[in-house]
């Protein structure tokens, strides 16, 4: 192989434009495709800032030649040249205008063929393209998501140190603590039989640190999670993690809104009005059945429950009379684009969201075709469809049962119908805050609390006196996410600072005072001593990427991730450990590797 000795790279091939020609540079990558055509080889060289194409040409040096007629694909070359004008241009190259007519050419290592192609429009399964992440990783889409979260990053520390915040890194060794999902925990070799735990957040650790006084902190940190995956989530995940002292939730909000604002310009070049549109979690289930509503198209819920209490549909009237609801959305001209088939689809889906079924009805030009309208009056089919507002090509779907379920499996059915009809727009981006939360979450099987975001969440100011006696299904907490296109980029609150009102809320979710002080006592330790006001908010960095990669999955602007069973296919990793580091941690496995 050729060494670099003399050779020092003057561009990047992508970069080279019209303005170039002229120059003799040099440059190197990979080869991404190779042309013989007799007396001239045509070489596409890729770099991370794009492919030129480079030409071997016998008048020029034979030399050079000879070695690309060898060339192979994915074989790491230095080429110097020289930039000319292309005979033959190509406008679908950010490079077509310009050609390289080597003088030199050097193989700085060859390849053998690629297990799968080097280009974003292959057809490889997504286990293949994991395990050969470091191919897949070369592939010019992958390398511009990963450039694009580079300058996400960058725009990040520079608004926020712009504003006072100070970047201070938090232990990943921590006490195992409640904070909703399982923790991933370590074994201590010095300490036998103490575990740590990898922290689901530094939610403890950045209250504390405003307790310090440090006033505004951020990190850009990885948080575990052992929880099941899916398209936008993963076992170890990065935060924009934030906190301020001497805030209200309008303080936070208005510094975060200020963030997207300068990402979105800086790293798109597209404008975002601020402020974002605020509504609370109750209009959120009550218009669109979820908490991180895409507001890019309408199919809003109707409640019709008032409308078909007395109607003949027992169905309808049972659920009325039992205090559920009957609610609906209206698909404007579906009437003929969902076919009985397709409906039948949406059924199923809203079945495995607990729906015992998925009611519907045609607007023709001769009245309500359904298979349920036998059960109605003209009179209770006219009150429906007067209600919710449909005309002949309208399509009516329903569910009705308890309010959890309907907005469940109706705001599933309706993500369903605008994904069907392409309803979206993939070039426009909706972000809202949806602010007053429920401070507790109800365990449908045991029936037991639990903190919706964390325990650290403060009341809203009026339900504070409420906190152990009241209503918990009622309680509000000073709780706010920010949401776009329907995917939740980060959540906050403002969080408890009076030690007599987290005492209040941890006998709340069914702590003893001796239950708590054994979990959290160095917090509440720690607010014994002047706490400020704070609260703040973590951006999911990789989900806030992926959205603005336009990707359909986290994996597509994460380095190195997990599959869905939380595995690298690239490295194998989990693995089994030796005996002889499961003997010194004191730790006996039963479970036996796989032969």
């Amino acid at each position: 192989m050729d060494n670099l000795k003399g050779f020092k790279r003057t561009s990047y091939a992508g970069d080279l434009r019209a303005s170039d020609i002229g120059k003799e540079v040099i440059i190197m990558g990979w080869v991404q495709k190779k042309r013989n055509l007799g007396g001239l080889v045509f070489v596409d060289l890729r770099d991370r800032a794009g492919i030129a194409q480079v030409v071997f040409d016998t008048d020029v040096s034979e030399e050079a030649f000879k070695k690309a007629e060898k060339l192979g694909s994915e074989y790491v070359i230095a080429v110097r040249g020289k930039v000319c004008e292309r005979q033959s241009k190509n406008a679908n190259m950010p490079t077509g205008d310009i050609e390289i007519f080597a003088e030199e050419l050097r193989v700085l290592n060859e390849s053998q063929t690629p297990p799968i192609y080097i280009k974003d429009d292959d057809e490889v399964s997504e286990s293949l393209r994991l395990k050969y992440r470091y191919l897949d990783l070369r592939k010019p889409k992958m390398q511009k998501n990963l450039m694009l979260r580079h300058k996400v990053t960058n725009v990040v520390r520079n608004y926020l140190s712009d504003n006072h915040f100070c970047e201070i890194e938090t232990p990943f060794l921590v006490k195992p603590t409640p904070e909703g999902a399982r923790d991933y925990l370590v074994p201590s070799r010095v300490n036998e039989g103490k575990f740590y735990a990898l922290p689901q957040s530094p939610q403890l650790y950045k209250q504390l640190l405003m307790v310090s006084g440090m006033d505004r902190y951020f990190q850009i940190v990885k948080c575990f999670r052992d929880e099941d995956l899916r398209a936008d989530r993963q076992p170890e995940f990065t935060q924009i993690d934030c906190e301020m002292s001497f805030v209200e939730e309008e303080d936070v909000m208005t510094i975060m809104e200020g963030m997207l604002k300068e990402i979105f310009k800086q790293v798109l070049n597209k404008d975002v009005e601020i402020p974002f549109p605020r509504i609370t979690y109750a209009e959120a289930m009550r218009r669109f059945g979820s908490d991180k509503p895409d507001t890019r198209y309408g199919l809003e819920f109707v409640d019709i429950t008032d409308t078909v209490a007395d109607c003949g549909f027992k169905v309808f009237s049972g659920c009325a009379k039992e205090g559920y609801s009957v609610r609906g959305i209206n698909v404007e001209g579906g009437a003929e684009k969902f076919t009985r088939k397709a409906i039948s689809h949406l059924e199923d889906h809203a079945k495995t969201y607990k729906a015992k079924g998925l009611a519907w009805m045609k607007i023709t030009d001769e009245g309500v075709a359904s298979p349920i309208a036998k059960f109605f009056t003209e009179e209770e089919l006219e009150n429906i469809v007067k209600a919710m507002n449909a005309k002949e090509g309208d399509l009516l779907l329903f569910v009705a049962d308890k309010d959890s379920v309907v907005f469940n499996a109706l705001g599933q059915v309706r993500i369903a119908v605008a994904e069907k009809l392409e309803l979206a727009d993939k070039n426009q981006f909706n972000m809202l805050w949806v602010t007053e939360f429920p401070i507790f979450e109800e365990d449908e099987e045991t029936g037991r609390f639990a903190a919706m975001h964390h325990p650290f969440t403060s009341p809203l100011d009026e339900d504070v006196d409420d906190l152990e006696t009241g209503d918990k299904h009622k309680l509000r907490a000073k709780a706010y996410d920010i949401v776009m296109n329907g995917y939740e980029v980060g959540g906050g609150s403002i969080r408890i600072s009076d030690s007599q009102i987290q005492q209040k809320m941890f006998r709340a979710l069914g702590f003893t005072d001796e239950e708590a002080y054994n979990k959290f006592g160095f917090l509440i330790d720690a607010f014994k001593f002047g706490t400020p006001p704070h609260g703040g908010l973590a951006f999911g960095l990789d989900r806030l990427v992926m959205l603005l990669a336009g990707a359909d999955n986290i994996r597509e602007v994460i380095a190195f991730p997990k599959n869905q069973n939380a595995v690298c296919p690239m490295t194998n990793a989990p693995s089994f450990a030796d005996d002889e580091q499961l003997e010194e941690l004191s730790i006996k496995v039963d479970v036996k590797e796989e032969k």
